[in-house]
């Protein structure tokens, strides 16, 4: 089969399957959360590379047809017009559109059948389902604590709903509905004692000496105790078995004292300049 990948978590999904190996096309912001995707293959054009396309929001059809896929696979923020065309094009789509956990579960074991790989699906929804159990069981002693995770700076915006459900099995309370849109003052009024900043295309690069200088923060638990946290965009807003990285941050920043420190986070008090 040749698939083409429109957005991250499929293509790291893929790979996780063991069917990196069919993708001939995905976009460029595969690679920052897959980096094998460069690696030459089999099956992709001329060359035998992958091609580097547009993502589910601006597709580019004819740049799709080129590849002579099987089934292009698109997950949200989708433009509609966009899918559309591809689909008058006479080319089959996959469209994803997680919102929970459990989306995400039955994501990897929708994509793990496409590829003939439901043994490799179901390895992969239990690593992420087991451990948040576990997460869950070391933690259920311990005092809730109040928790702001935040995907967008400008205006801000909250965490997805499986970021909410990640905070909650780490022992933590989500101040704000997710995926909804807030403002710094009522941030700060909510007094959260962690903040989990993972911007949306971000990478690990969120200002967070700028976060602190929003108005009222200097005066929250999170700031004065130096619990305001980067994470790295892809460990939160990449709906795969990947979380597993975005749990692993959450309860580290949340229960240091229970956890070894993962990959990923950076402190405000290691931000430099």
């Amino acid at each position: 089969m040749k698939i083409v990948s429109l957005q991250p978590s499929v293509t790291v999904t893929l790979a996780g399957l063991g069917a990196l190996d069919q993708v001939v096309g995905c976009t460029r912001y595969c690679k920052d959360v897959c980096p094998e995707v460069e690696q030459r293959v089999a099956h992709g054009d001329a060359q035998g590379e992958r091609a580097i396309l547009e993502d589910s929001w601006t597709a580019d059809c004819a740049q799709i047809a080129a590849l002579h896929p099987d089934v292009v696979i698109a997950s949200v923020p989708y433009r509609l017009e966009s899918l559309a065309e591809i689909l008058r094009a006479g080319i089959r789509v996959v469209a994803l559109a997680p919102k929970t956990l459990a989306d995400v579960y039955g994501d990897i074991r929708l994509l793990a059948a496409l590829v003939d790989a439901g043994d490799a699906g179901e390895e992969l929804v239990s690593s992420l389902r087991d451990e948040i159990a576990r997460t869950r069981e070391t933690t259920v002693g311990c005092p809730a604590q109040r928790v702001y995770c935040e995907a967008w700076g400008k205006p801000l915006m909250a965490s997805q709903a499986w970021v909410s459900e990640m905070v909650e099995a780490s022992g933590g309370i989500p101040l704000v509905a997710a995926g909804a849109q807030t403002t710094a003052e009522a941030v700060a009024a909510m007094q959260p004692e962690v903040i989990l900043a993972a911007w949306c295309g971000a990478g690990e690069r969120v200002p967070l000496h700028k976060l602190a200088a929003r108005e009222g923060w200097a005066q929250t638990e999170a700031v004065r105790r130096g619990r305001l946290y980067c994470v790295a965009d892809e460990l939160f807003n990449t709906p795969s078995h990947t979380l597993l990285g975005g749990l692993r941050a959450i309860r580290w920043a949340l229960h240091r004292e229970l956890f070894g420190r993962p990959v990923g986070i950076r402190g405000i008090e290691e931000e430099i300049g």
